[in-house]
Formats: C-alpha cells, sequence, structure tokens
C-alpha cells in the first residue's frame, strides 16, 4: 500500500502551474534586487526570494516521484542580470504587490482543488509569504507616499434596506439615481490601481522587447491598460469620487531587456487571468446596472487581448503545455 494516494489531475495542474509562476516570479526579483538603491525595498525583495526559492524545487520533487515530468518553467536563460534597471524607484515594490495579490487569489483556489494533505500544507505555506509579503509591499508604498487609499466616506449612523428597484438603474443624464456604494468603489478602485502599474509594466516590456509582435502586443497592452483607468476613473468622478494618482514609478531609458520575450509575454499572460478573474468578481457584486455592461466590455477586450498574446506565444514556442488527460 502507499503512504498516500496518488496525485489527481487538478492537483497535478495546481502544482505545474505554480511552477511556471515561481521560477518566472524569481528571474524577476534576480533583476529587481540587484538594481534595488533603497535598503528596505532591497530586504522585501530578498526576503522573498528566499521565501520562496525552495518551493519549485520543492514542486519538482513531488512530479518526479509520481513519474511526471516537470515542466521547465523560467530558467537564467530568461533574465539579463547584466541589463541595466528597467523600471525607477518605487516601482520594484508596487510590482511585486501586484504579483503577490495574483499569487494570493491563485493558492486559496489551488487549496479548494487539492486533497492531498503534503500539497494543501504546500499552497498553505506559500499563501502565509504571499500574505506577509504583500502586506510589507502596501506599508512601504503608503509610507513613501506612492500609494493612494481608497476614498472616506461618511461612516453608516444605521443599518439599511434597499426599498426600490431604482437602486439598481445607473448614473444616466435623464434620471437622477443614485451614487456607487462602498462595495462597488472599491472594485473600482482597484481597477484602477492595478492597471496603472500594469501601464508602466507593459510600457516597460514594449521598450525592450526583441521580437517586432511582441513589442506591438506590449504596446497595444499599454493603450488598452490606459483606456480602462480612464474609463473606470471617469465613473467615480461622476460621483465626485478621488481616483488613484499614478506616482508609482517610471519605465527608464534602457533598451537593453533583462528579460526574455517569453517571460515578459507570460507575465502579461498572467496579469490578463488575473484581471479577468478579480474584474468578474467585481462585475457579480455590482448592483448599479451600468457598471456589469461596461465591465463585460472591459473584461472582453482584456481577453480577446490575452488570447491574441497566447498566439504570439505558441507562434515563438514560449508556451509550455501543460498535463493532459
Amino acid at each position: 500500500m502507499p503512504d498516500q494516494p496518488a496525485l489527481t489531475s487538478s492537483e497535478l495542474g495546481v502544482l505545474w502551474i505554480t511552477y511556471q509562476q515561481k521560477t518566472m516570479v524569481k528571474r524577476i526579483l534576480e533583476h529587481l534586487i540587484k538594481h534595488a538603491d533603497d535598503a528596505e525595498a532591497e530586504a522585501i525583495l530578498k526576503n522573498l526570494y528566499n521565501d520562496i526559492s525552495p518551493y519549485p524545487e520543492r514542486i519538482k520533487d513531488m512530479l518526479v516521484k509520481e513519474g511526471a515530468a516537470p515542466p521547465i518553467g523560467f530558467t537564467a536563460e530568461d533574465v539579463n542580470l547584466e541589463a541595466p534597471k528597467l523600471f525607477d524607484n518605487g516601482f520594484d515594490i508596487s510590482f511585486v504587490r501586484i504579483l503577490k495579490e495574483i499569487s494570493m487569489g491563485m493558492h486559496t483556489l489551488n487549496i479548494t482543488m487539492s486533497y492531498r494533505e503534503d500539497v494543501i500544507v504546500l499552497f498553505q505555506e506559500l499563501t502565509i509569504i504571499t500574505q506577509r509579503c504583500y502586506a510589507k509591499c502596501t506599508a512601504y508604498l503608503l509610507e513613501k507616499g506612492l500609494l493612494s487609499r481608497a476614498p472616506f466616506v461618511p461612516m453608516p449612523k444605521t443599518a439599511e434596506f434597499i426599498k426600490s428597484t431604482s437602486y439598481l438603474g445607473g448614473l444616466t443624464p435623464i434620471s437622477k439615481t443614485r451614487h456607487l456604494n462602498t462595495v462597488e468603489i472599491s472594485n473600482l478602485f482597484h481597477g484602477i490601481e492595478s492597471n496603472i502599474t500594469g501601464i508602466i509594466m507593459v510600457r516597460g516590456f514594449a521598450q525592450v522587447a526583441q521580437e517586432k509582435d511582441a513589442r506591438e502586443f506590449f504596446e497595444r497592452g499599454s493603450k488598452i491598460a490606459k483606456d480602462i483607468v480612464d474609463d473606470l476613473s471617469e465613473i467615480m468622478r461622476k460621483s465626485k469620487l478621488q481616483i488613484p494618482i499614478g506616482t508609482n514609478g517610471n519605465v527608464s531609458d534602457s533598451k537593453t531587456s533583462p528579460f526574455s520575450d517569453k517571460l515578459m509575454m507570460y507575465c502579461v499572460s498572467l496579469f490578463c487571468s488575473f484581471s479577468v478573474g478579480s474584474g468578474s468578481i467585481g462585475t457579480a457584486f455590482s448592483l448599479r446596472n451600468d457598471l456589469p455592461a461596461k465591465m463585460m466590455l472591459i473584461l472582453e477586450d482584456i481577453f480577446n487581448y490575452g488570447h491574441d498574446g497566447a498566439k504570439i506565444m505558441i507562434k515563438h514556442g514560449w508556451m509550455e503545455e501543460p498535463p493532459k488527460s
């Protein structure tokens, strides 16, 4: 009798994709650490690097013991440590904060698709690491004035119930309808905040990409992210709410890529998947009917953009195939 059951298909899948993500994050951190010139930021980056470094090998060992070929993921060939820094100060921590936000969602989802104790424990450990790093990144950015807090609103004095279906109506020129509630504000604000970081990221990637189609893909991504920021900001302005201020770094003038096109394309693919997932959740909890309509159009653009990116990755042989039945 075996000591534990074999890995299920879902466990094989979540371990496979986690290996991809963690090896990518390690390569990104290697570049960011080398060019960090703020001691506190460098400590955050190094601590995260040290914390996650054992996990790709641990996942690889689990897969090999099951007779599964481990994925290639991202190796030393996908990072050029001699390249100049690509982003100005502050963006390194903003970038890592978004990556950890994605990781938090993925690890939670992965636990729900895992059954074997050692797999569940692995994702529980990664969740603790991710939450700790995310909190440090947020505190750092707030202290440095590189992160805006969501708008403040008056505290409710009583509990209320919705009294009319007009609550579901949108803000239109011909009828006076309600302003945003706090659940809707939080989702809009988050969408703006994450896309501000996304704009800077893809601008940097476009500046250093080697392949023409990858470069054009990143340039298109910058425009899509800017349009999303503009659209969501306009909704908040109509409710007279403060919007996030994009002060979390800029792209340097370097034309030498620190990362392979393969890594940068995968990173953008990860951001697209995260945007579709978080946007769908935000849409589900929005009660003003104009918001889901707007968000569905945005999510369609992001999905189509990510799908076009997959075609480019397949064309160049950059997309590994997940294990199949």
